[in-house]
């Protein structure tokens, strides 16, 4: 069996190994063939010209032999003898015979390399533009994107593409280094400066030293604590180094007691949650990451799309997974802003502004801790306004017991 793989191991048509070992193999048959029909040709000829050399009659009497040439042997032999060249039936290098295939094979070999060379040419043609690409990757040019030739195999234009799927993660996790830089700083610059500035004051004597000023101060460090928190979480999820604590429970206990810790903010904003919950699903999953996600986003529709009046929680299981889908009837967000929603820091212009509260990392979080057990989020708009954020996990991570 070992041989056996080691000979003809398992490969799928269109594969590398597939395209390249057909085509030298094809390349290795039409030059054998080539050469037996050069062979046939030369032998044709040389017999040709060797019966020139006898008269008319004796021709048509070798050619009238030939028919038959066991019954007619002794004849036939008489005749070959004084015609043919005797060096044709040596065994010998002197054999013109030889002579003639050692000929053959020196013409077949550039030739055979020549036309190797053209049909790997979609091969090492990619490889070049590949190893370009790379070079430039690793300048720093994360633009930079590799052209997939047509006629190269299934397997390098698999390469091709994740290539490119490389690099467009990399130019999107540079952007976002760069603007989480600049954001970053900001956000941690306010609180920042008040709480030094608070504390300066007090050193100056501005503001008095009693429990109020040193209140706010810790007020604006424990946001940033909370901001370095969650951002530490996210290069966790990012990283694939999370730390799960998965458990089984009921989904719809978690749900009512996420919207039970937020009853008061719903109450004042005038919001009554509706809930369509499946009381028999049973996710396997970290039980607080998954309560996080859902306090984030019903935080957001308290934040940025209370004036709706509306919060919808559906959730649906299938063979696929659980689905988690969690609604409003706020102003939404402009299509082109939605596949940003879930980068570190974003706010959109009409519905993120900073007044609400938000650090801009509640989606981001939220998708970190989706993408660590297997799944997703997925924001949309809703065909009659407002936002709906989908939290989809995979199969693994539940259980139905109804």
């Amino acid at each position: 069996m070992k041989l056996r793989t080691l000979l003809w191991p398992r490969r799928r048509p269109g594969s590398l190994w597939w395209w390249f070992g057909l085509r030298m193999s094809a390349l290795a048959v039409g030059t054998v063939l080539a050469v037996a029909i050069g062979m046939w040709a030369y032998f044709d000829i040389a017999d040709t010209l060797t019966l020139r050399q006898a008269p008319p009659e004796t021709r048509q009497e070798i050619e009238r032999l030939r028919e038959d040439p066991r019954g007619n042997e002794p004849r036939l032999w008489e005749l070959m003898e004084r015609y043919h060249n005797i060096e044709r039936f040596g065994p010998g290098l002197t054999n013109p015979d030889w002579l003639m295939l050692a000929v053959m094979v020196v013409v077949a070999i550039p030739v055979v390399i020549l036309v190797g060379l053209w049909l790997s040419r979609p091969l090492s043609r990619q490889f070049v533009l590949i190893a370009e690409a790379a070079r430039r990757v690793s300048e720093g040019h994360f633009g930079n994107r590799v052209d997939a030739v047509t006629t190269a195999p299934d397997e390098l234009a698999g390469l091709v593409r994740n290539f490119n799927d490389m690099t467009t993660r990399l130019q999107q996790y540079e952007r976002e280094v760069r603007d989480s830089s600049a954001m970053l700083a900001h956000e941690l610059r306010t609180p920042l400066n008040a709480a030094m500035g608070r504390v300066q004051g007090m050193m100056d004597e501005v503001f008095p030293l009693e429990q109020d000023q040193l209140g706010a101060i810790l007020r604006q460090l424990e946001q940033i604590n909370r901001l370095v928190g969650d951002l530490h979480l996210v290069s966790l999820a990012r990283a694939g180094q999370l730390p799960l604590e998965m458990d089984s429970f009921p989904l719809q206990e978690l749900i009512a007691e996420r919207l039970e810790w937020a009853a008061a903010d719903l109450d004042r904003a005038g919001i009554k949650p509706v809930v369509s919950a499946a009381t028999h699903i049973q996710l396997y999953a970290d039980r607080d990451r998954i309560g996080q996600v859902l306090t984030i986003l019903i935080e957001n529709v308290l934040r940025y799309a209370a004036r709706g009046k509306t919060l919808e929680i559906d959730t649906n299981s299938t063979p696929l997974g659980t689905t988690i889908t969690v609604s409003d009837h706020g102003p939404g967000v402009a299509p082109e802003h939605l596949p940003a929603m879930l980068d570190r820091f974003w706010r959109a212009e009409t519905s993120r502004a900073r007044h609400s509260g938000g650090s801009g990392l509640g989606l981001a979080i939220a998708a970190a801790v989706c993408r660590a057990h297997g799944g997703e989020l997925e924001c949309g708009n809703r065909s009659a306004g407002g936002l709906i954020v989908s939290v989809r996990l995979p199969t693994r991570t539940f259980v139905s017991t109804g």
